[in-house]
């Protein structure tokens, strides 16, 4: 009971503190936006509404408070896509559950993006204005630590520290002199997942990329700070009951970004005997990308997830993830 107090009351601060920021005007002057990609193409296929989705090491990329619910003593996830233009993300996710659970999960999460070869240019005074530079090669890399922990049989935390950096090429100033475009920051990531203990309902809240503000050159920004709560429920319980082949998961977020509006993300997941599912997801206040489709295959510790998801004018994005554990 306190333990549900203590979450409730965690909950009622977040929401008075989403409430204050709703108040502000969204200036969209946040960086690393790789940061908001969706990387989990099980996640992306439930529409992102993955906050309380628990026991997989790609709960780094959304809530790791998730991890404290895997038990294999060594899981991993890969997850691979081409984003709008070609720009390619590529992931992965390893924890180590050391006695089954009881002295918490650690895990550890790498995120890397490479947006392809580009053709640099320098002011110049001829007919054109400017001088070809030659091609250059911009990427992005974020290496994250986390820890989480079942408090109690309904109550997990967990939180993430991940150095996050920007590499934009080469500059080239027309005094001869040349400057690197790098940019670091060290960044947070947080979250709780409350279990109600009324059939499967689940509850969950998620803070991700804290951090202070960092600068290229002479302009300052934030990254792209995002609040989220969630819940969850199977909804076998209610229609289903008795049938443990079949489960019918629905989940929802509020999502509350430091530059741009407040959205919901939805999601819906058919799963049969914990080994085939079939998704589906719905993000609003979206113009091009507000649906997305997928499934998932899972047996003896190996498990293959497809996510579909159509972009509007950019075409569709398909998304792999794998994943093994032991």
């Amino acid at each position: 009971m306190k333990t549900a107090k203590k979450y409730l009351l965690t909950m009622f601060v977040l929401l008075l503190g989403l409430n204050m920021a709703s108040g502000q005007d969204k200036l969209a002057q946040t960086g690393f936006q790789f940061l908001s990609v969706g990387q989990s193409a099980r996640a992306v296929a439930l529409g992102n509404a993955f906050t309380t989705v628990t026991g997989t090491p790609n709960n780094m990329f959304y809530n790791p408070a998730g991890l404290a619910e895997i038990k294999e003593t060594v899981s991993v996830n890969i997850n691979y896509f081409n984003w709008i233009a070609d720009i390619q993300h590529t992931s992965a996710a390893m924890t180590y559950t050391p006695a089954s659970g009881e002295y918490g999960v650690v895990g550890l999460s790498v995120q890397s993006v490479n947006y392809g070869d580009l053709d640099g240019t320098m002011v110049w005074n001829n007919s054109q204005g400017f001088v070809e530079t030659g091609t250059f090669n911009p990427t992005a890399l974020a290496i994250g630590l986390s820890y989480a922990r079942s408090l109690t049989d309904r109550f997990m935390v967990g939180g993430q520290v991940k150095l996050v950096g920007q590499y934009l090429g080469t500059s080239s100033l027309p005094s001869g002199t040349t400057k690197d475009n790098v940019a670091n920051v060290v960044a947070f990531d947080f979250g709780t997942i409350y279990k109600t203990g009324f059939e499967s309902l689940v509850f969950g809240m998620s803070v991700r990329n804290f951090s202070e503000e960092i600068k290229f050159v002479e302009e300052s920004f934030q990254l792209p700070l995002t609040f989220q709560i969630g819940l969850s429920v199977n909804t076998a319980d209610f229609f289903m009951k008795g049938q443990e082949d079949h489960a019918m998961w629905f989940t929802v977020d509020a999502v509350h970004p430091r530059s741009y509006p407040e959205y919901i993300n939805m999601g819906l997941e058919y799963e049969f005997r914990k080994m085939f599912s079939l998704r589906f997801g719905y993000i609003s206040n979206q113009s091009q990308n507000d649906i997305s489709l997928g499934f998932g295959v899972n047996q003896s510790g190996f498990s293959v997830n497809y996510a579909y998801q159509p972009f509007g004018v950019f075409g569709a994005i398909n998304r792999f993830s794998a994943g093994v554990s032991f």
